[in-house]
Order: structure tokens, then sequence, then C-alpha cells
């Protein structure tokens, strides 16, 4: 096996031409920061702050964290892993104040039982994205 390997999701969405959906590195995946893109759905707009490269799914925060997850999982499944692998998780809330509930609300969805260390802060997030998730997963190559 390669040092670094790049994970794709031949079914997610569609994969920024400036980085990697996620990269393995031993017994180690690294998911990239995501955000709530339709699967199949193309970049659009122009160049510059209207540009978003793909189509983000409506219907507020707790939507974009379902569909998020939803991506992150699926990409986690084409490296061997599943969310129970999942050891950091990196959340970035547009406005905390406003929307960390909800989000929460669906983490705790997705992650039960021994739940990975976590940091969640507000930033400003690309375009019209209200949240954005990275996270580390440890699952030993087979």
């Amino acid at each position: 096996m390669k040092k670094k390997q790049v994970v794709l999701d031949p079914n997610g969405p569609p994969k920024p031409l400036y980085l990697s959906p996620a990269i393995r590195a031993g017994d180690f995946i690294f998911v990239s920061g995501h955000v709530g893109f339709l699967p199949g759905k193309p970049a659009y707009g122009e160049k510059g702050k209207d540009w978003m490269a793909g189509e983000l799914i409506s219907g507020g925060v707790a939507a974009e964290t379902r569909q998020t997850l939803d991506n992150v999982k699926a990409l986690l499944e084409e490296a061997g892993a599943t969310l129970d692998d999942v050891v950091k998780v990196n959340t970035f809330l547009r406005d905390i104040d406003r929307d960390f509930h909800a989000y929460n609300d669906v983490y705790m969805e997705y992650f039960t039982g021994d739940l990975p260390a976590r940091t969640t802060v507000e930033a400003k997030i690309y375009n019209r994205t209200l949240v954005e998730i990275e996270c580390v997963a440890y699952r030993p190559v087979a």
C-alpha cells in the first residue's frame, strides 16, 4: 500500500479540484472539511463569491449537518471505516449561538457510544454554508 492514498466516493458530491476529499495514511483516515453538498450535483456559479463546488442542500443547519455527515460516512466507508472509527471531529458553524443545538442534535444521531474528541467553533464559512465538518478516523489496514 502507498504511504498515502486519496479516498473518493464515486457516488458522492463532486471532488473539488483544490483538495482531496479524504486521505488514508496508514491506519489513519483524514477527512477534509465537508459541507452539505448533494451527491451528483456539479459546481455552479461564476468564480468568486457566488461559485459553489456543488449544490448545497436546503433546510438550514440541521439538514446541512445531516447531509454533511452522510457524505463523511460514505467517504469513510470507501476507505474501509465507519463513523465508529472516528477519533476526532472539528466542526465549524457560521453562527454557533444560533445553530449549535440544532447541529448537536443531528450529530448525536450519528455518533453514539464512545464519542470522538470534538472541537466546535464559529467561523466564516465559504458562501452561504452554515456548517463544515472534518474528522480523523483510525482503522487499521486489513
